[in-house]
C-alpha cells in the first residue's frame, strides 16, 4: 500500500493555491452584488481543488505511461515513476477524484445555486468537460498536452471558466467585462505551466512532448512568459477603469515589482533546471495578487 506521504506528494500541494486564485477572484468581484452567495464560492473552490488534484494524479500517471518521466526528468520525482504508487493504484485514485469532483459540482448546482434545468445542464456538461480535460492532458492515445494544447486548456478552464463561472453562479448575473479579469487569471495560470515546460524543455523535446515551450524554444518561451505575467496587470487595470472601481482596487499595482524581480531572475538563468522554485513563487504571488486586487471590491 502506498503511504499517505506518497499520496500527498502526488497531489502536489504547491499547485493548489493557484487553483484557488481564479475562484477567489470571481468571488471577490461578485461580492458587492446584492444576490451574492458565498456558499457557491466555497463549493466552487472545493470542486476546483478536487479537479486540480485529479489533474496532478493524471499527469503523474500519464507521463509515466508515455515514458516521459524517467531518470532524466529535472523536476521532482513523480510517485508512479519512483514506484511509490503503482499505476493501478493511481488509476483508481483518478476514478475516485473524478467522482468526487462530479458529485461536488452536482451538490453545488442542485442544492446551492438551484439554476433552471437548461442552465444546470450546461454547467453539468462543462463540469464533465473539465474532468475530461484534467485526465486527457497526458493520458490516452492522443493527450492534448503532447500536442502543445495544454496552455489553451489551462487558459480556458483555470481562467475563463473558473472566474466567469464563479461570478455567474454566485450572482446569477453576467457582464462581458468579467472576461478581462478572467483572461488575466488564465494567463497567470498558463504562466506556471509555461515555466514547468521550460524547465522540462530538453526532456520533453527528446520524448516528443511538443509543448509550446518546445515549439518556441527556450528564448521564445521566456518572451512568451513575460507576456503571460505582465499583460494581466494591464487587463485588471482596464477592468477597473470600465467599472469605475475605487482607487483602493489599484493597490495591486504595488505588487508589480515583485513579479518583475522574478522575471528578471528568470531571464538571467543559464540552466532551465533552476526554474523549479519559480513555479511555486508565481503560484503564491498570483494568490497574493488575487487577494490584494479582490479586497479592493469589498472595502
Amino acid at each position: 500500500m502506498a503511504s499517505l506521504k506518497s499520496w500527498i506528494k502526488a497531489a502536489r500541494l504547491r499547485t493548489l493555491p493557484l487553483a484557488l486564485s481564479s475562484i477567489a477572484l470571481g468571488g471577490f468581484i461578485a461580492a458587492p452584488d446584492q444576490s451574492f452567495k458565498l456558499a457557491v464560492v466555497l463549493m466552487a473552490a472545493l470542486t476546483t481543488l478536487l479537479l486540480q488534484v485529479l489533474s496532478n494524479f493524471a499527469n503523474d500517471y500519464g507521463d509515466f505511461s508515455k515514458g516521459t518521466d524517467d531518470e532524466q526528468r529535472i523536476g521532482p520525482r513523480r510517485t508512479v515513476q519512483s514506484g511509490e504508487i503503482t499505476a493501478s493504484q493511481m488509476k483508481t485514485a483518478m476514478l475516485i477524484f473524478s467522482l468526487l469532483a462530479f458529485v461536488s459540482g452536482l451538490l453545488m448546482l442542485f442544492f446551492v445555486v438551484k439554476l433552471p434545468l437548461l442552465e444546470t445542464g450546461i454547467f453539468i456538461v462543462l463540469g464533465i468537460a473539465a474532468i475530461a480535460s484534467a485526465i486527457k492532458y497526458t493520458t490516452g492515445k492522443n493527450p492534448y498536452g503532447y500536442a502543445g494544447l495544454g496552455d489553451l486548456f489551462v487558459f480556458l478552464f483555470f481562467g475563463l471558466a473558473a472566474v466567469c463561472g464563479t461570478y455567474f453562479l454566485s450572482t446569477l448575473s453576467w457582464k462581458y467585462t468579467i472576461l478581462l479579469p478572467a483572461s488575466a487569471m488564465g494567463m497567470l495560470s498558463t504562466g506556471v505551466l509555461n515555466l514547468n515546460n521550460i524547465r522540462d524543455f530538453s526532456n520533453d523535446k527528446q520524448k516528443g512532448k511538443r509543448t509550446i515551450a518546445v515549439k518556441l524554444g527556450v528564448e521564445g518561451a521566456i518572451v512568451y512568459h513575460f507576456l503571460l505575467v505582465l499583460l494581466p496587470f494591464l487587463l485588471l487595470s482596464i477592468y477597473n477603469l470600465l467599472e469605475n472601481a475605487s482607487w483602493i482596487s489599484y493597490s495591486f499595482l504595488l505588487l508589480l515589482p515583485l513579479f518583475l524581480l522574478d522575471l528578471n531572475k528568470i531571464r538571467q538563468l543559464k540552466n532551465t533546471a533552476a526554474l523549479d522554485p519559480f513555479l511555486r513563487k508565481l503560484a503564491l504571488k498570483t494568490l497574493l495578487l488575487t487577494f490584494v486586487y479582490g479586497l479592493g471590491f469589498i472595502f
